[in-house]
């Protein structure tokens, strides 16, 4: 038996998007460690796209952003799986700059909640469409990011969707912990090279800043932030509840990094 523990055991991994993507990582690291994945992708379009990837694997399709459709995703994976999932990847997140980056006392509304419905409380919703269907020590790992305290003007307004995902992850393993033993933790990584942080504004230049914060001077991979994700999944991650676990290398505590400070200085 390996350490994780996850042979034969089944997952759902929700919203798996393409090769670089994080669910993607965590997916593979599951199947490698012998366990079942259940995907769940936003259309028929994007099933379609995958089938290639994906092959004979079970996919589901969910639009967080449709209401029935979530509410109903638990039943139609009972009705294709005859036993229960030990755990839920979601890796969910959205941001439509419909008028470009603006300073966030000029959010737009409609850009603000689509985000929070899509990154934040699809989490809720994702849970309590699938509680029946978790076993009763099951584990839920969210993908959130290193600092929600940090202002990153080029993030616009989603570090604090994404501090609203943080704190739902607390009070779901509060609620849920009234009748079972399923535990809610997220995995808060640093900046990554995949395909969704590509399309924000400006965020190559953050990220290579980003990487030489690090201690190691190289950034993060998304294959490490997949190592973290599997273990909060696992039972050998059995006393983590309610927590945000930071992965970024270093990078959040090494701000006065003397080659960053001596680089600063010149550009004056």
């Amino acid at each position: 038996m390996s350490f994780l523990d996850l042979k034969g055991k089944a997952f759902l991994v929700a919203g798996f998007a393409n090769r670089k993507s994080v669910a993607w990582a965590v997916a593979q690291t599951l199947e490698e460690e012998g366990a079942k994945v259940l995907y769940s992708v936003r259309s028929e379009k994007r099933k379609e796209e995958l089938l290639k990837l994906l092959g004979q694997r079970d996919v589901f399709v969910c639009d967080v952003e449709n209401e029935k459709q979530i509410g109903s995703l638990g039943d139609s994976i009972a009705s294709q799986l005859d036993e229960p999932i030990h755990g839920i990847l979601h890796s969910i997140a959205f941001a439509n700059y419909s008028e470009g980056l603006k300073p966030f006392h000029q959010t737009n509304r409609t850009d603000f909640l689509q985000a929070t419905q899509i990154s934040s409380f699809s989490l809720v919703e994702l849970a309590n469409s699938c509680k029946e269907i978790l076993t009763d020590d099951a584990s839920v790992v969210t993908i959130g990011i290193s600092s929600t305290e940090v202002t990153a003007e080029n993030y616009g307004y989603m570090a604090p969707i994404k501090a609203s995902l943080e704190a739902s992850v607390r009070y779901l393993a509060k609620s849920f912990s009234s009748d079972s033993m399923v535990r809610f933790n997220s995995v808060n990584a640093g900046p990554l090279k995949t395909s969704a942080s590509a399309g924000i504004p400006g965020y190559l230049v953050n990220y290579l800043y980003a990487e030489k914060l690090t201690y190691r001077k190289q950034s993060l991979t998304t294959q490490e932030v997949a190592n973290l994700a599997a273990f909060l999944l696992s039972p050998r991650s059995s006393g983590i509840n309610g927590q945000g676990i930071v992965i970024d290398a270093g990078m959040g505590f090494n701000y006065f990094d003397n080659e960053i400070v001596e680089a600063s200085m010149k550009l004056k």
